[in-house]
């Protein structure tokens, strides 16, 4: 013997499954937009609080002690730490910050004042550091399209990604040129050349690989760059 039901099934239409498929496409852009906005909020608040917090606790320091950070009061020689290329970072630099009485930013948290974390477009965590160091920086020199090299002292960020880097450089500057400028990536800070230069990496690219592998999942590639405190 055979039933039959009254009811007739039948499944979706070419209409209904391109609607749905237009709410996915909905959801899944909201999402991306709102992980964007959210990230860009980081990294206005990494700019303004840490890295301007720490341009300011150095000029803090050149105007309550007389001298760059680690140079000596008594045989100042203009330069952090008093030397040429090394570096005033960590527990030194925030002991001199101590001695002189300077306010540090918070950073990641007390005992990490140098430091500020962050997730990158990937989603993966990221670490900026703060140093300060006497380079070797081009400046114009004594005719147009001539550039020599001077000493000067400059904050040290590293472990910033490209577009973080890019971002901080227009704040800076109002274009992202890794060459000119006062905020410069590491390899064009003494160049003496005059053609602007676009920073090294893009986001593409993986940390400790040379190609632009573009995974969703991989840790994106960090940059050093200079930011200078003389002008």
């Amino acid at each position: 013997m055979t039933f039959y039901t009254g009811a007739r099934q039948h499944g979706f239409t070419l209409l209904e499954m391109s609607m749905a498929l237009i709410v996915v496409a909905l959801i899944v852009s909201a999402l991306t937009l709102g992980s964007n906005l959210q990230r860009n909020t980081v990294y206005q608040h990494l700019a303004t609080s840490f890295v301007r917090g720490w341009q300011l606790a150095y000029l803090s320091h050149v105007e309550r002690v007389g001298v760059a950070p680690g140079d000596s009061q008594t045989a100042p020689t203009g330069k952090v730490n008093g030397k040429n290329d090394d570096e005033l970072c960590n527990l030194d630099l925030r002991n001199a910050m101590y001695a002189a009485g300077v306010t540090m930013p918070q950073g990641r948290s007390e005992g990490f004042e140098t430091h500020y974390g962050y997730l990158d477009s990937n989603g993966n965590p990221q670490d900026v550091s703060a140093c300060f160091e006497n380079v070797a920086w081009s400046v114009p020199g004594s005719s147009a399209g001539v550039y020599v090299v001077q000493r000067k002292n400059v904050l040290v960020l590293e472990g910033l990604t490209p577009d973080l880097a890019r971002m901080l450089d227009n704040l800076v500057d109002g274009n992202a040129d890794a060459r000119f400028g006062s905020f410069r990536e590491e390899s064009q800070a003494a160049l003496i050349s005059t053609v602007s230069t676009e920073w090294s990496k893009d986001n593409r690219e993986a940390y400790g690989s040379a190609t632009a592998t573009n995974l969703d999942e991989s840790q994106v590639v960090t940059l050093t760059a200079y930011y200078l405190m003389d002008q």
